[in-house]
């Protein structure tokens, strides 16, 4: 059945939100495109039986949100790229039936629940009362800290506590290194496909973004250099080890090269290794190689727990007060329930367990990801979180994002991470650790059916 024109019994009160989540549904679906034009506010009040009023909040409501504009002499159109976030996942409200390859997550199974489970009768029975009486656990601090310092270590850091913040995960994190590294109107380079919330991050908060070219290991260093000598450049920001949406992972070497330049020029270092240990065979982190100008942050969120979120942002030396009033005015302090369970998790031997559990999830899903598109290029890690799939030039992004969610699959389209809206090389980015094994499979046997096949307007047989 088709999202758009909506039938008038399909529209639930109030009737303008019905209205305007029916055409943001048909835009992710792919059943309205940048540039069509949809109908004046009469006329489509008139075919579904509704006051133009009615209409005309829809369409204000859609505006704000940023998936239409309207030109005056012209009409209402769907907007190419919007001005707010475009997110690579499934809305929540649209999982159900469908395979979700969406959603960057770890694995989760039952063992999990019960870790938490256990965790949180512990600290029934023994709660420090900091943790819910306090502001400011101060007595707590030097406790969780070292446990950070244990992690750190694991992801090839070894620093001193007086660098360390603790975060509410990695998104808190990301924007303390960012408003703590930049000055609005100041530019920020970065992979041309990268992180889908930089883009609106930098933009809140006043920066420049733009993209630099990227090849099998990331960003090209060349490029850098050259964005550099074309203007001031104040801060790069980075995803090094299988994070980036091709799934790059940068050798020693080339990280190295990129700190020369960054050194040459006086330019900080955003440094994003969200997935943190969980990456085989990885080389040490840029902010081992330049700690004075490298803003590293990692958390438990990824590779541990997606509701633990508990992290860690490691600052040069000379930014460390300005980055703790960043995080003070932001945040205030991390969750101390947060820090209590992820603390005791590392303590004592519990996070490293089921990081170790991860890795082995991971590696079976990528080997049976290896096994289905046997012959079929894509980018990948041993135990990566995702891979992405080129696509050949019978098929566009949205066409093969739209033709994979009727056939019961979800997949992320390479655009939602393009700094210029517009992807350098058209793919899907397919997320492995949000479904079961069976479903899994499922998924990614269709994907690699409709990949063998030629786009067609009509559903596709499973």
């Amino acid at each position: 059945m088709t999202i758009w024109p909506p039938r008038p019994e399909d529209l639930k009160r109030p009737a303008y939100r019905s209205l305007a989540e029916t055409v943001i549904r048909a835009i992710e679906e792919g059943e309205l495109r940048g540039g069509d034009r949809l109908p004046t506010h009469r006329n489509l009040a008139y075919d579904l039986g509704l006051s133009v009023q009615t209409v005309s909040r829809a369409y204000d409501e859609l505006i704000r949100r940023g998936f239409i504009a309207g030109e005056v002499g012209r009409g209402t159109f769907i907007r190419s790229e919007r001005s707010e976030t475009r997110t690579p996942f499934l809305p929540e409200s649209q999982r159900g039936e469908i395979i979700d390859c969406s959603m960057l997550k770890p694995v989760f199974e039952p063992l999990h629940q019960d870790a938490m489970s256990e965790a949180l009768a512990a600290l029934s029975a023994d709660m420090p009362s900091p943790v819910i009486s306090s502001f400011r656990p101060s007595r707590l601090l030097h406790r969780y800290r070292e446990a950070a310092l244990k992690w750190l270590r694991l992801c090839g850091l070894r620093m001193q506590s007086q660098s360390l913040l603790l975060t509410n995960g990695n998104t808190s994190a990301m924007t303390i290194s960012l408003m703590t590294a930049a000055n609005p109107g100041e530019l920020v380079v970065t992979e041309e496909l990268g992180h889908h919330t930089l883009k609106p991050l930098v933009r809140y908060l006043g920066l420049r973004l733009r993209g630099l070219a990227i090849d099998e290991e990331g960003i090209v260093p060349s490029a850098f250099a050259q964005a550099c000598d074309r203007e001031a450049v104040k801060a790069l920001f980075v995803m090094p080890t299988g994070l980036a949406p091709k799934a790059t992972t940068m050798s020693e070497e080339r990280r190295s090269e990129l700190v020369s330049i960054a050194r040459e020029r006086d330019v900080l270092i955003v440094e994003n290794d969200a997935w943190g240990p969980v990456q085989a065979k990885r080389p040490p982190p840029i902010a081992a190689l330049a700690p004075e100008r490298t803003f590293y942050f990692t958390s438990l969120t990824k590779c541990i727990m997606p509701g633990l979120r508990y992290g860690f942002l490691v600052v040069p030396e000379t930014f460390e007060a300005a980055a703790a009033n960043r995080h003070l005015v932001t945040n205030w302090m991390v969750t101390a329930l947060m820090a209590e369970i992820g603390s005791r998790w590392i303590s004592d031997g519990t996070a490293e367990r089921l990081l170790d559990w991860q890795k082995k999830a991971l590696g079976r899903r990528n080997r049976l990801a290896a096994r289905i598109f046997s012959g079929i290029p894509y980018c990948g890690s041993e135990n990566g979180m995702h891979i992405w799939l080129p696509l050949p030039q019978s098929w566009t992004e949205e066409e093969f994002v739209a033709h994979a969610s009727r056939n019961g699959v979800a997949v992320g389209p390479g655009s939602s991470f393009a700094v210029s809206g517009v992807s350098p090389e058209p793919g899907i980015r397919i997320c492995l650790g949000a479904e079961s094994m069976q479903d899994l499979e499922r998924g990614l046997t269709m994907i690699c059916r409709l990949l063998r096949s030629q786009p067609e307007p009509v559903l596709l047989a499973y």
